[in-house]
């Protein structure tokens, strides 16, 4: 068996990792003698190495993170200095996750939430979990959108069932008069069995005015804030920071 027959062999058994470096491990291997185990250790490693890529990448993708490259490092926590640092780093070690446990990132528009939100997501994936980012109007409308094709029950137990679920910018636009409905249903499904991370520029007082529905309101915060942390941002705004100025 020739080199390509190998690498097309490596390819058939879904070694890509293997066959796309085998030639150079190859040429490695005559130029620094390597003993076959270590050159099979290095050919192991590379594929165990490009599947972890490859997981995280569609880990990524599925996320559907609006702001990819929001992380924790290039958050600018000088400009909020009081913002709960202690807290925000504990989250992003994700045990609130294995925990099943919630987060409320709260405060005015531009402040971090969204960015810190993301960035939670994203040390979730790394550290192995599940994530769907939304905002949550479009939650919504993508609900609407299975009920109106019949897969209702499917879609809610795929939100149901993701370890972490982050829903963003609640109260930010105007939602469906199913909503409290909708989210107190998703909460009380995933209360207990999976964490969910809610930010809002809405205080909390302001939740059953906007949903119009007070009950479900307070039964949805009493489940959240159970096991809930809540992150107060804020209350200095990022947008009016890089604001160009008006002259009088």
């Amino acid at each position: 068996m020739n080199l390509s027959e190998l690498q097309r062999a490596l390819r058939q058994l879904r070694l890509g990792g293997m066959a796309a470096v085998l030639e150079t491990r190859l040429l490695q291997a005559q130029a620094t003698p390597m003993a076959p185990i270590d050159l099979l250790s290095c050919l192991v490693s590379d594929e165990l190495t490009r599947r972890s890529d490859r997981l995280l990448q569609r880990r990524r993708q599925q996320a559907s993170f609006r702001d990819p490259h929001k992380t924790l490092d290039n958050f600018d926590f000088t400009f909020n200095p009081k913002i709960n640092r202690s807290l925000l780093f504990d989250l992003a070690t994700c045990g609130f996750i294995a925990k099943h446990q919630d987060a409320l990132f709260l405060g005015p528009g531009g402040t971090g939430k969204s960015h810190l939100a993301q960035a939670i997501g994203q040390a979730a994936i790394l550290q192995g979990y599940r994530v769907l980012y939304r905002e949550t109007h479009l939650l919504l409308e993508d609900l609407a959108d299975a009920v109106a094709d019949g897969a209702r029950k499917q879609f809610m137990h795929s939100l149901s069932t993701v370890p972490l679920l982050i829903l963003d910018d609640f109260g930010m636009r105007k939602l469906p008069l199913t909503a409290a409905e909708d989210l107190l249903e998703l909460v009380m499904r995933r209360y207990e069995r999976a964490s969910t991370l809610l930010t809002s520029n809405r205080p909390v007082e302001d939740w059953g005015k906007l949903l119009g529905d007070n009950a479900a309101v307070s039964s949805m915060l009493d489940r959240l804030l159970h096991h809930g942390h809540l992150l107060k941002c804020g209350p200095r705004s990022f947008r009016t920071k890089t604001a160009p100025t008006i002259q009088e």
